[in-house]
């Protein structure tokens, strides 16, 4: 799904896919983790292998499949981290004059971060795997980020990533299928 997201979305060909798990070898993780490994290895899907926490910001893999605990505490910490940063940052720059007018010179540069680094700017992520479009905001949106959150949902509405989805699940289910068989 994220693949097919990341096509439609984002217009990367050949997506790279990584599995979030404790250590790159395929024989790491729980058993539901290497369980999805040995589907995503048999896959159509660019499949790169596991990833570890260290790599989701290198630009090694485009798509992170991992369960929704470990996701969500991934996002909440990286959300947080980037609070965090901008702050430390912001306090440093106002701690003597020199400072001050370094920050007034960056203030362009900064406000380039905050835009590309501000969920409300995105609005808001669609639920994959939903017959529809169905996005979520953040539960502190503000008016601005719900705006944006509008904008998500009507591109992710009309790059048909669910007609996507739907036709890559397919080959999945009837292999499922036929091992049950």
């Amino acid at each position: 799904m994220g693949s097919a997201y990341s096509r439609g979305v984002f217009h990367a060909a050949s997506p790279r896919v990584g599995l979030m798990s404790l250590g790159k070898e395929e024989t790491k993780g729980s058993e539901l983790i290497r369980d999805v490994h040995e589907v995503l290895k048999g896959s159509s899907l660019n499949f790169v292998g596991n990833v570890e926490g260290h790599d989701l910001f290198t630009g090694k893999v485009d798509v992170v499949v991992t369960d929704g605990l470990t996701g969500n505490v991934v996002l909440k910490a990286c959300e947080t981290l980037a609070e965090f940063m901008i702050d430390l940052i912001r306090e440093e720059l106002m701690r003597d004059l020199r400072s001050r007018a370094g920050a007034w010179l960056s203030m362009p540069a900064f406000r380039a971060v905050r835009r590309r680094s501000d969920s409300a700017e995105t609005g808001g992520a669609p639920l994959l795997g939903v017959k529809g479009c169905c996005v979520i905001g953040h539960g502190k949106s503000s008016s601005h980020a719900i705006m944006h959150g509008i904008r998500t949902a009507a591109e992710f509405c009309s790059s048909g990533v669910n007609d996507a989805i739907e036709a890559e699940l397919r080959p999945l289910g009837a292999r499922k299928e036929a091992r049950s068989a």
